[in-house]
């Protein structure tokens, strides 16, 4: 099959279907490339970056462990971890990424609108060992801390304003933060092998600085949510205080899906969806019980359209997208780098760039640009 098929025009069945026929055409700003097809389940060859990917995407190294960040002074820090991208008032963003290390903290790279890095620095320095996390619908970043005493940071994301200790929100091995706004709640997982799914319901939505902690329990098949007592986890563990509190084995990533929760669990390669309107807990997919390309689950990142993706700590090292139904399709791969895991995939917001890092040997920040709303629907195929 030939042709030329605009950017703008090409959807997600279009582009699977595209690129499993035959040699196609690509409008990009009044030109075309012609790019040669390939299966919808292949990846491409490695390109410079050593990353696989689809036919027209592309990436760039933006950030490498213990180097500047290209045309700045900010030297990107070790063990890149959680990330999220937020809006600038001048049309660019600002992509935030946790340090998984000792000492931890948070670094940012700002770009402009047209995509170039014209700023990096420190959002957060003094904390230890920042995991995953989550944005606000405020602007703001929850960095968190996974160990024991672990505490949850509410973040500037350029560091414009010191970032502050969320206390009520807990003290145990944090791991990811999920905003629902329409609950106005904040989910949090916990990075244990008896780890329990909590929410903080603050006092008063869009201030972190009190409120109440809660955990999911289940008694004779029905969930709910109860309060923690005593959020600093001291002496008993925040995950020990409630009766029939609902056990999760290693939590890890979670993001807001079209109004419900998308989280992993590593212990037993799960995904799951919670939905707050039904309270229901369903697992979406599980590895060794389902044929898929996702093992050794890790981050969770949602598009703007709601679109599961589930990143790899080990594994093949994908980028993996995670349908309802269970099925799968990787949308990228890292080659090259043994022991490291892909960790903080972050959209900007305008859907087209996606962020992440492969987190050791070195650690480094990569950019991915392409038509990612091709696969903006994601029921089968």
């Amino acid at each position: 099959m030939n042709g030329v098929v605009p950017m703008d025009h090409l959807g997600r069945r279009d582009f699977l279907r595209l690129t499993s026929h035959g040699t196609i055409a690509l409008a990009v700003g009044g030109a075309s490339l012609v790019l040669a097809a390939c299966d919808p389940v292949d990846l491409a060859p490695a390109d410079a970056s050593g990353l696989r990917l689809h036919p027209f995407f592309t990436s760039r190294v933006i950030a490498t462990t213990g180097e500047q960040v290209a045309g700045t002074n900010h030297i990107w820090h070790t063990n890149p971890d959680g990330g999220a991208c937020f809006p600038a008032p001048d049309g660019g963003w600002t992509y935030v990424s946790n340090s998984e290390s000792l000492p931890g903290g948070v670094g940012f790279v700002r770009f402009a609108a047209d995509g170039t890095i014209v700023e990096a620095g420190s959002s957060l320095t003094g904390s230890i060992g920042n995991c995953a996390g989550g944005a606000t619908p405020w602007g703001t970043w929850l960095s968190c801390e996974e160990w024991f005493g672990g505490r949850v940071w509410e973040c500037d994301p350029t560091g414009a304003t010191p970032a502050v200790v969320r206390g009520a929100m807990g003290l145990f091995t944090h791991e990811a933060a999920a905003a629902d706004s329409v609950n106005e709640v904040i989910y949090l997982t916990e990075d244990r092998p008896d780890s329990a799914l909590y929410r903080f319901v603050p006092d008063t939505w869009g201030d972190l600085s009190s409120g109440a902690l809660e955990v999911l329990t289940e008694t004779s098949g029905v969930l709910s949510w109860q309060v923690v007592p005593d959020p600093d986890g001291n002496p008993t563990p925040t995950k020990d205080q409630v009766a029939d509190t609902v056990r999760f084995d290693g939590g890890e990533g979670a993001a807001m899906t079209e109004g419900r929760l998308a989280f992993s669990t590593k212990g037993d390669g799960r995904v799951w969806l919670y939905d707050p309107t039904a309270n229901t807990l369903d697992i979406v997919y599980e590895s060794g019980v389902q044929a898929g390309e996702l093992t050794n689950v890790d981050n969770v990142a949602t598009s703007s359209s709601g679109v599961i993706y589930v990143a790899e700590d080990g594994g093949d090292l994908q980028l993996v997208l995670v349908r309802e139904d269970g099925s799968t399709f990787p949308v990228l791969q890292l080659t090259g780098v043994p022991g490291t895991e892909i960790t903080g995939p972050a959209f900007n917001p305008a859907g087209d760039r996606l962020y992440f890092s492969s987190q050791r040997n070195p650690g480094r920040t990569y950019e991915v640009s392409g038509p990612w709303a091709a696969f903006t629907d994601p029921g089968p195929l």
